[in-house]
């Protein structure tokens, strides 16, 4: 978790990144999800116009508490959570969840039974996958079963050393699509 967030923290606040967040004046919020009866929105919705506002949405994200731990793996609720969300959002020309995992859905929704909702409202999913070689071909599970919506993608970072500089290209790609 805590690399997660602290490369999360890090993509944002790199040159390259933080450029193409303020100029394309995103809004930004982060779920925190595991099983199926626990997800919430632990960051909420932050417009970012200015470097300012990135830097303190990077601070908040790195230093955010994890609230779980030990749970299963509920992508598709956590997907579902993730749609409803943008009803509270700022008006955006793109809807894009990202999906963070180093797991395959083990409990509640399949996470394909989410794409039909999904794509009646607009949102697209990506997902940075975190491989390991215990885990068998997550990057192909991802592909086939989370992911979806226009241009959607899977980036995969192998282990958790990989993770920010993934996420790094994760966010470039997203934000600097048309």
């Amino acid at each position: 978790y805590r690399v997660q967030m602290s490369g999360l923290a890090e993509a944002l606040r790199t040159d390259d990144v933080a450029e193409a967040v303020v100029g394309s004046q995103a809004a930004l919020a982060l779920v925190q999800w595991t099983g199926a009866s626990r997800q919430r929105l632990t960051v909420p919705w932050t417009q970012i116009g200015s470097h300012e506002d990135l830097a303190a949405f990077a601070d908040t994200v790195e230093t955010d508490p994890r609230i779980w731990r030990n749970f299963s793996t509920a992508i598709g609720e956590a997907l579902t959570l993730s749609a409803a969300l943008f009803d509270d959002a700022p008006v955006c020309a793109r809807r894009v969840i990202d999906v963070s995992g180093d797991g395959v859905s083990n409990e509640g929704l399949e996470p394909r039974t989410t794409h039909m909702l999904l794509a009646q409202r607009g949102v697209t999913v990506n997902a940075l996958v975190i491989e390991d070689a215990t885990a068998g071909d997550l990057t192909g599970y991802f592909y086939e079963n989370v992911i979806t919506g226009p241009g959607a993608f899977v980036v995969t970072a192998d282990g958790y050393a990989d993770y920010p500089l993934r996420m790094r290209q994760k966010l470039l790609r997203e934000v600097i699509q048309t």
